[in-house]
């Protein structure tokens, strides 16, 4: 709802009230006077023509003439004659009715309704003097009336009411028309008062859309008076003002902001090529943390490519490069697929982890089907060599799962994000491991117990944890995604032929092993465990051994 109209609602109602009052009140303040003169006016010419009869019935009983009907009726008509002489308008009548309601005398002839002669003789009976309003021969009329028991007549003077009130009528319709006269002017003039203190705030209503529209806070609203609301209008423009500062303010912080979001970007797209992008965005978003380290259980894997100096030597130094930059695309893609890092280049070798820095649902399974992927990809890679006529790499992948210890390690002027510690040597020792047992992929004990129940495993053996001759060992196994039903066997088959070895029954494992070599022949893994076990059947080992091969 807008202001005038509210002003309108405000001023007019105050207004209309004021001059209905008014006119009700006059209207009332006529009709009581006027009344008051009907009363008067109509009791004197009764009170007159009451005299008159009286002086008449005076004379007949003075002369003794009252009991001749002749007489009588002389006194009446003498009285009739004086009310004749007493209407002064053709409205006015005076009439006398009888006991019975019929009209005995008039100052003209009166034709008294059925309807209406009970409320006569009523008055009649009760002998009313009082002013009363009533319809004689279909007309509204004020009488006032007297009984005169002489002739037993019930007299009335009588004044038909739309001449008593007529005037107060016709200050009724001028007060209703000097009322609706009124209201409009007053809607007028408060319609032009209303646009008069309202113009200012329209202007600062439109300016405003004017900002929002078009963002030009240079616009401002002139002050046309000196009051309240030239008050508000120059706040306004001092708020207007003010805002514009500011917002010169914020577009030059915007545009800082622009070009150290830029800067920032280009920087971290420099550095992902050597820092991993969820080490930059943590480190970003909290610098402090970019020195503490913290131990964390991760998988971590190391690939090598198999006799890659061999292949470096057949290779120009360009075709060389070439060939280690689509096999490393490929490569990296999977591990960071599988939502891993990569944490450095070793010349081939590629090293990476799982579950740093952020964790994820399962690290361990997702650095196993990484190894496996890579692996698997391995044959879309070497196709690719062998159409541009380049030798076929071979890749050997080592995954351990444990604690080790991740952070940010060296000095002020370089620094790189890594894990170290006792699990990642293990994982480089199981790579390296893979040449020795014909595996593409060794994974460790820790790392099977997570997985064995949604992959196929195979035990391969059971090594010493460290190429130092520390004391302990692991267990060593290989995975795949799937088997085929003669794999299942082969591989079920071998591992009941590993339990039948570490429990020193070697002829028993030698027979196992056989089997394997029935269903998968030339399996590499069950060749060398067969061999193996032949000779520990025919020269058994020292008694303190359990089935723990030491590798270099």
């Amino acid at each position: 709802m807008s202001i005038r109209l509210k002003i309108v609602l405000v001023v007019v109602p105050l207004i209309v009230v004021t001059l209905l009052l008014t006119g009700i009140s006059s209207y009332f303040s006529a009709s009581t006077g006027i009344t008051r003169i009907a009363k008067d006016f109509l009791g004197f010419k009764a009170q007159e023509l009451r005299n008159h009869a009286e002086s008449q019935w005076s004379l007949l009983v003075e002369n003794g003439l009252t009991g001749k009907s002749e007489m009588v009726a002389a006194a009446k008509a003498a009285v009739e004659s004086y009310a004749k002489s007493l209407i002064r308008r053709p409205t006015e009548l005076i009439f006398a009715i009888g006991g019975d309601g019929a009209v005995a005398m008039g100052s003209t002839e009166v034709a008294i309704r059925s309807a209406e002669k009970a409320a006569l003789v009523a008055l009649a009976m009760a002998k009313s003097s009082d002013l009363v309003t009533l319809p004689i021969a279909d007309t509204d009329r004020v009488a006032k009336g007297f009984w005169f028991e002489p002739f037993a007549w019930y007299v009335l003077v009588s004044e038909e009411r739309a001449a008593f009130y007529g005037q107060a009528n016709e200050i009724a319709l001028r007060t209703a028309v000097i009322l609706v006269a009124a209201i409009a002017v007053a809607v007028v003039l408060t319609l032009l008062l209303a646009g008069y203190l309202g113009r200012p705030i329209t202007r600062m209503m439109t300016a405003m859309k004017g900002i929002i529209s078009t963002s030009d806070l240079s616009e401002r609203v002139v002050v046309e008076y000196n009051d309240e609301i030239g008050r508000l209008a120059r706040t306004f423009n001092h708020m207007v003002g003010q805002l514009e500062k500011a917002y010169e303010q914020i577009k030059g912080f915007a545009f800082k902001a622009v070009i150290a979001r830029k800067r920032e970007q280009k920087i971290k797209n420099i550095f992902q090529k050597y820092v991993p992008s969820d080490v930059i965005d943590r480190h970003i978003k909290n610098p402090e943390s970019m020195l503490v380290g913290e131990n964390r259980v991760l998988g971590v894997l190391f690939s090598d490519i198999r006799s890659f100096t061999t292949i470096s030597e057949s290779m120009k130094p360009d075709d060389l490069v070439n060939s280690l930059n689509r096999y490393f695309t490929v490569m990296v893609d999977i591990i960071m697929a599988r939502n891993g890092t990569v944490d450095k280049y070793i010349g081939d070798a590629i090293m990476a982890f799982f579950g740093a820095p952020e964790r994820h649902q399962d690290d361990a399974m997702s650095s196993v089907l990484a190894g496996i992927e890579m692996t698997d990809a391995l044959r879309g890679f070497n196709e690719g060599q062998k159409a541009m006529h380049k030798p076929e790499f071979r890749i050997g992948v080592g995954i351990n799962y444990g604690v080790v210890t991740i952070g940010n390690v060296g000095t002020d002027k370089k620094m790189t994000y890594t894990v170290i510690g006792e699990m990642v040597d293990l994982a480089s020792r199981l790579e390296g491991l893979t040449k020795a047992y014909h595996q593409q992929l060794i994974i460790s004990e820790s790392l099977h117990t997570k997985v064995r129940d949604q992959l196929p495993c195979r035990l391969l053996d059971w090594v010493s944890s460290s190429a130092k001759g520390k004391p302990g060992a692991v267990k060593i196994y290989t995975a795949r995604q799937a088997l085929e039903p003669r794999e299942k066997e082969a591989w079920e088959c071998h591992n009941a032929a590993m339990e039948e070895y570490r429990k020193r029954n070697f002829t028993r494992a030698v027979t196992l092993f056989k089997d394997v070599l029935g269903i998968l022949p030339g399996d590499e893994a069950a060749t060398l465990l067969m061999t193996r076990s032949a000779l520990y059947a025919k020269s058994p080992p020292s008694a303190d051994w359990e089935g723990v091969e030491r590798h270099p």
